[in-house]
């Protein structure tokens, strides 16, 4: 009986609201869900700082290694979401369904954790930049803008995965716009 009635409920939605994906289908990521992320990881940011200034501690540095690490998993990333692309829209080749759902994950959680990072990254080095004349602070700045960059470029790849990952139109039997392997 509670299957019907939420069946029932989900058929009387709104027409203002966009079509629900049939049950099965992933979509691509939303841009809110990017842009919560992206201030999820700057209120993250701001609290390392004020934290540290509460029990006056010194906030911590940042190593290179940090940002160089977000830019090899955005290379990687990125060729296979290259790779993905030319075989799925180019070649236009069937690719095993579960490899397929795990690209796509990949890519939402890179999507995702680039935009996390990269929120968190620009707050933690905008709590710095008016006292850019020291070396520590001035440290701390330039390495979070390399971190913010390269958070961009995970999400930026995270979300062509996540597109290389669509089904063409025409190959599968529901040929909603949204749909993904």
């Amino acid at each position: 009986m509670t299957t019907s009635r939420s069946t029932a409920t989900e058929s009387l939605a709104s027409p203002g609201k966009p079509p629900q994906p049939p049950p099965g289908t992933i979509t691509t990521t939303p841009p809110l869900a990017l842009v919560t992320a992206a201030l999820t990881g700057a209120g993250c940011g701001w609290l390392i700082v004020v934290i540290a200034n509460a029990f006056d501690l010194i906030p911590p540095r940042i190593p290179w290694t940090a940002p160089v690490a977000l830019f090899l998993i955005a290379a990687l990333v990125g060729v296979l979401a290259y790779t993905t692309h030319q075989r799925i829209q180019v070649r236009k080749e069937r690719m095993d369904p579960q490899r397929a759902v795990t690209f796509l994950v990949l890519g939402k959680a890179s999507a995702l954790a680039g935009a996390f990072v990269a929120g968190g990254y620009l707050t933690y080095g905008l709590m710095f930049v008016t006292r850019y004349a020291a070396d520590a602070p001035r440290d701390r700045v330039i390495k979070s803008a390399v971190g913010v960059v390269a958070g961009i470029a995970m999400c930026i790849v995270g979300l062509l995965l996540e597109r290389a990952c669509k089904v063409p139109k025409g190959e599968d039997s529901d040929d909603d716009e949204n749909s993904t392997v």
